[in-house]
């Protein structure tokens, strides 16, 4: 395990109201993803909850994020880790029960933090009672009508409806056996079999999605986080692709199910209801979209209110691509109004300390370790970066900690169902699933009593909380201060430009107000002006005396010209 280099240290339920809030304090939150069964466990049972993140969110306060997002905790049989919602108005017993997520919620508040919970509306569980007594009732069912049944192809129907291909891998269609034991129709699953797409197009669908959004909104979270917001429209008639190896298509073309236009009647809908609350709540959209000009359409004025920037996340430590990738982001979401937001890692994707240790090129889901030093170094380089960019940044828990991603899982405890899948994603996502660290010792490192649902590897602890608290350089320090900075800076965060100056190949530099940030992307040292008073880095800046700043390689540095 590589240790951290140095760098010099510097309530209330909602209520209906007839007129909308000025909503604008997440233009620039800074918005924190926790993980709930790896953020803290308070039972001893090795799986994270509801009561283990409420006991830590004095630790989220004084990070200095702004928001929670957190990942599904309804009830679910946990095929995809809860992405397959059995009952979207009930807390599975594994995380706590409803009174867990009030308390969480009010507590929340009363340290001045937001709560953003997990929507998923593509798709439901196959316990869901809606597809329960689809099934139970046959051919013919009204319930059917709220999922995707179709029946196959072929002189029996034993081929799917269509050429669709699953995001896990295998065909996006499971064939049903009937109440009387024969084989049956088909019903689309974009992701598992245990995860039946909803059909959109069916009333009944939308407004029981209504219903829950006032469910949660009544309970006082402050927004949603919509799972595959682009899915939830698919084209009239089901139409075949025409393709093999689907996935590798994505991010390229607008898909027959996916980045619908339809969609976005749904998302005009919800914002009304949203209107309706004061509090500011927000929706934040998971849009993988072709171009991130399609992504802006999500963020119409009359629709959601961010949308996950993940070309940004997919873009190589190189001072080229991170600048086109800044200005079209930038350029996209100035017309609609809304702003720009910045991720480098989450639950779904290599972490960005593993990812920028390996060359570029290997994608989102990386299997080797790579260059821990170099990728920890190009990480703190990376998030400063992020950190002074106009619009709402994203941390992913574990990431303020410098968190490899753990690529040497034994395939025995994996637990990513596309592992299993074999022809859908690569199903290494629970490399960085792992339980986050808070003291040096301990079965699981503080994560709870039990030890850990996912093994941690040895020398965890040294990376962990207790480790880096108060520790000059650490990288959980480093974003203690880069936050603080941000919050207490009006230049910081605000607007929709950034200033760029003339920096050597390699470098990026713009100023901001009377912030100027210098990013080395290379693997030398460069020298640029001394932009005034050096607020933070992530590595030792050291002064000419010539009016003059020399930075290490993959090192970022904050100016203040005041």
């Amino acid at each position: 395990m590589s240790q951290q280099p140095a760098a010099p240290a510097p309530a209330p339920t909602a209520a209906v109201v007839t007129v909308a809030k000025p909503r604008d304090w997440w233009r620039d939150a800074v918005i924190y993803q926790v993980y709930p069964r790896s953020f803290a466990d308070s039972d001893g049972d090795g799986m994270g909850d509801l009561e283990g993140v409420r006991s830590r969110l004095p630790y989220l306060r004084d990070l200095g994020v702004d928001a929670v997002w957190l990942s599904p905790f309804y009830a679910s049989p946990q095929a995809d880790a809860g992405y397959d919602v059995a009952d979207y108005r009930e807390v599975d017993p594994m995380f706590g029960n409803l009174l867990d997520a009030d308390a969480l919620i009010r507590d929340a508040h009363e340290l001045s933090l937001r709560i953003i919970v997990d929507l998923v509306p593509n798709h439901s569980s196959d316990q869901h009672e809606w597809f329960k007594r689809a099934l139970a009732e046959g051919p013919g069912s009204s319930l059917r009508d709220r999922y995707h049944f179709r029946p196959g192809k072929g002189e029996s129907g034993e081929l799917p409806p269509n050429d669709w291909e699953s995001i896990f891998g295998g065909p996006a269609w499971t064939r049903v056996t009937e109440p009387d034991g024969t084989p049956g129709e088909w019903y689309l699953h974009l992701f598992a079999p245990e995860q039946p797409d909803f059909n959109w197009d069916h009333p009944a669908v939308g407004d029981e999605f209504r219903s829950i959004l006032r469910f949660w909104l009544d309970m006082g979270v402050d927004g949603f986080r919509i799972d595959v917001a682009h899915g939830l429209v698919k084209a009239e008639g089901l139409p075949d692709l025409g393709a093999h190896d689907q996935l590798k298509l994505l991010g390229n073309d607008v898909m027959p199910f996916f980045d619908q236009d339809g969609v976005h009647e749904i998302y005009r809908q919800w914002r009304l209801i949203l209107d309706e609350y004061s509090g500011e709540q927000i929706f934040v959209a998971e849009a993988w979209t072709p171009t991130i000009e399609r992504t802006a359409n999500y963020v119409r004025p009359d629709e959601l209110h961010q949308a996950f920037n993940f070309q940004y996340l997919s873009t190589a430590w190189d001072a080229a691509e991170l600048r086109e990738v800044i200005d079209r982001t930038l350029e996209s979401m100035r017309p609609v109004g809304a702003p720009a937001t910045w991720v480098l890692s989450n639950h779904d994707v290599t972490r960005h300390a593993t990812r920028f240790a390996n060359p570029p090129g290997l994608g989102t889901q990386i299997r080797t370790a790579g260059d821990r030093e170099l990728g920890l170094r190009r990480a703190r380089a990376a998030t400063l970066l992020m950190l002074a960019l106009p619009g709402s940044a994203y941390v992913y828990q574990g990431e303020e900690l410098g968190l490899p991603d753990v690529v040497d899982l034994a395939d025995e405890v994996r637990q990513d169902p596309a592992y299993f899948r074999g022809a859908g994603q690569d199903g290494f996502r629970d490399g960085c699933r792992v339980p986050i660290p808070w003291t040096r010792e301990g079965s699981s490192y503080g994560f709870g009593d039990g030890g850990s649902w996912l093994p941690q590897p040895t020398g965890w602890g040294e990376l962990s909380v207790a480790a880096q608290t108060g520790v000059p350089g650490s990288t959980l320090e480093l974003y203690r201060s880069a936050l603080g900075i941000r919050r207490s800076r009006p230049d910081l965060g605000a607007g929709d430009s950034v200033e760029w100056l003339k920096a050597p190949e390699g470098v990026l530099a713009f100023r901001r107000g009377e912030f100027v940030c210098v990013a080395n992307t290379t693997g030398e040292s460069v020298t640029t002006p001394a932009y005034g008073r050096v607020l933070l880095s992530s590595g030792e800046v050291t002064d000419t005396d010539a009016g003059e700043a020399k930075l290490p390689a993959d090192t970022t540095a904050w100016f203040t010209t005041a």
